[in-house]
């Protein structure tokens, strides 16, 4: 097989979890995932998106990891975790997924919304990238270009 470039944008996401949820995916627990009303509702979205994580045969590829956030609350936010002028740290799961980078900007505008619509952080940390490349497999491109014509 051979191995080429793909030009991609990254979305990666910051979504809270409870230290359950934390406790338990650190004990190897992956099911954890499903019992979170919040991230269900993340990957309920994202898995209705057909633009992410598209591999050549592989579909809703993502990435994620779980770990810590940290963040002082200033004066005139209306925290959904912390105290205002207080240091705050929160569990917390990241979700990183790729779309091709011809994806016009107003559709990646309106799957930003989409997820600021659901997430419950008053400022949700939501980052997409610029170009950048990722492996994909020779095979795979052919496909896509042979659906695209």
């Amino acid at each position: 097989m051979n191995i080429e470039l793909k030009t991609v944008r990254k979305l990666r996401i910051h979504w809270p979890i409870p230290t359950e949820i934390l406790t338990r995916l650190a004990g190897g627990d992956l099911q954890a995932l499903n019992s979170d009303a919040g991230v269900t509702s993340l990957l309920e979205e994202l898995q209705a998106t057909p633009e992410l994580g598209g591999f050549g045969n592989y579909h809703h590829v993502f990435e994620s990891s779980a770990g810590f956030e940290g963040f002082t609350v200033g004066e005139g936010a209306n925290p959904t975790l912390g105290t205002i002028g207080q240091r705050t740290i929160s569990p917390t799961f990241v979700f990183t997924t790729y779309f091709d980078d011809s994806l016009d900007q107003s559709t990646v505008q309106a799957l930003v919304q989409r997820i600021v619509d659901i997430h419950p952080w008053e400022v949700p940390v939501i980052e997409v990238s610029g170009p950048l490349s990722v492996s994909s497999s020779a095979v795979a491109a052919h496909a896509e270009s042979r659906m695209a014509s």
